[in-house]
Order: structure tokens, then C-alpha cells, then sequence
């Protein structure tokens, strides 16, 4: 153990700018090779289209160690940070059976920093995966989304690390006893004006302007 004033040496040599050899230790963040899963509406009823029989899944690596597995295309936030949908290994068992079932499901979307290495699941408001199949653009996700009572699908924009929706309005009552699938056809966008289209598959199309704020998004080290 060192004595104080040397301790207190180190930490002073540290808190200087010039000191390279205290900053932190880069991480090496990769989206590993694909490859394909057994993958059905049984196994995840509320994800699965009723004609998949297969999931691609890649693993999410940090620093060599896999640390999630993922589905789906990526997509690039900043320069830095990307989403990407979790892909969950759930223990399908039974306490009488006597080998061990897993089934994958589609979970939520992660958000990955690549310089931190750290990983956030993000809470999408309305976000179901019944009906809800994100399309993003710069730092917002359109989706069509389901209330909290399940009856009537919303046409949702979300912005990551905004507290509420940027749009939330009402497009079509929901049955899910009786639900199309998919609900929607995937959102689309337009840059100027910023505008956001939706097509539920039971109900008339919308489309709205929105307007755009500048990200909230705060990475480690912008507020330094």
C-alpha cells in the first residue's frame, strides 16, 4: 500500500489533462456472426408472426464476453451509441419434464454505448409486442402501440430519454381475439418536413407533422 503523500500524488497526476495513462480503458463493443434459431408463435405468442419458424439471433460482445444476444437490424443513434432489439433465451420447461426446453422470444430494445461499453433496455411507451414494430430515425422510434387496456392501437413516437411520447394519437380499435397480423405496416418517414406516416391493417392511414427537438440523449462525458 502506498503511503498518503504518494496517494495523493497519483490522484493529483490524474485529475491533469495530460495525463493519458489514467483515462479509462476503451471497450470493444461488436455485434457477433448470425445465426439461426427454432422460433415460433408457441413459443413467443405475443412476438411471432404465425408463418416464422425461425429467429436470427447474433450475440451482442463487449471486451470478448457475450453479454446479450440481439435480433434484428441495428441502428445507429450517434456516433457512438446504437439500438438494437434483445433476442431472450426464456426456460420453457415444465417442473415434470425431465430435459430442458428454451424457446426465444423477441425482447426489448437495448440501447449500447460504444465507448462505455454499458447496455440499457429501453422502456418504449405503449410498446407491445403483439403489434408494435419499431422504425427509427435519428434518436426517435414510430411504432403503432397498444393503450394500457389493450383496446385501442395508438400511433406512438418515442424519443430516447424523453420522458413522454412525441405523438400519441388514437388510429383504430384493437381485438385481440381477432388481430391481423402484422397490425401495422412499418412506419415511414420523412425528413423536411418532419412527418410520420402509419397503416393500420384495420383502419384508414394517418400521417403527421411532427415537431422535431433536439436529442436529449446524454452519453457518459457530456456533461464534463
Amino acid at each position: 500500500m502506498l503511503p498518503p503523500k504518494y496517494g495523493l500524488a497519483v490522484a493529483l497526476a490524474c485529475a491533469s489533462p495530460a495525463a493519458a495513462y489514467c483515462a479509462a480503458k476503451p471497450h470493444a463493443v461488436a455485434l457477433g456472426a448470425a445465426r439461426h434459431e427454432p422460433y415460433s408463435i408457441e413459443g413467443d405468442p405475443a412476438g411471432a408472426q404465425k408463418d416464422e419458424t425461425q429467429l436470427s439471433v447474433r450475440p451482442l460482445i463487449v471486451d470478448t464476453k457475450v453479454k446479450e444476444w440481439t435480433t434484428g437490424d441495428a441502428h445507429d443513434v450517434t456516433a457512438r451509441s446504437f439500438v438494437v432489439r434483445r433476442a431472450v433465451r426464456l426456460n420453457d420447461s415444465l417442473p415434470t419434464d425431465r430435459a430442458a426446453r428454451w424457446v426465444w422470444q423477441r425482447g426489448p430494445w437495448l440501447l449500447v454505448d460504444r465507448d462505455t461499453g454499458k447496455i440499457t433496455a429501453l422502456h418504449l411507451p405503449d410498446f407491445d409486442p403483439a403489434v408494435s414494430s419499431a422504425v427509427w430515425f435519428r434518436d426517435y422510434a414510430a411504432y403503432c402501440g397498444l393503450n394500457s387496456g389493450g383496446k385501442q392501437l395508438f400511433a406512438v413516437v418515442a424519443q430516447i430519454a424523453a420522458r413522454r411520447p412525441l405523438l400519441a394519437k388514437k388510429l383504430a380499435p384493437w381485438d385481440a381475439a381477432h388481430r391481423p397480423s402484422p397490425a401495422c405496416a412499418p412506419a415511414v418517414w420523412q425528413r423536411d418536413p418532419l412527418k410520420v406516416s402509419f397503416q393500420p391493417a384495420d383502419g384508414a392511414a394517418a400521417s403527421f407533422d411532427l415537431v422535431g427537438s433536439s436529442a436529449v440523449l446524454v452519453e457518459d462525458g457530456d456533461e464534463e
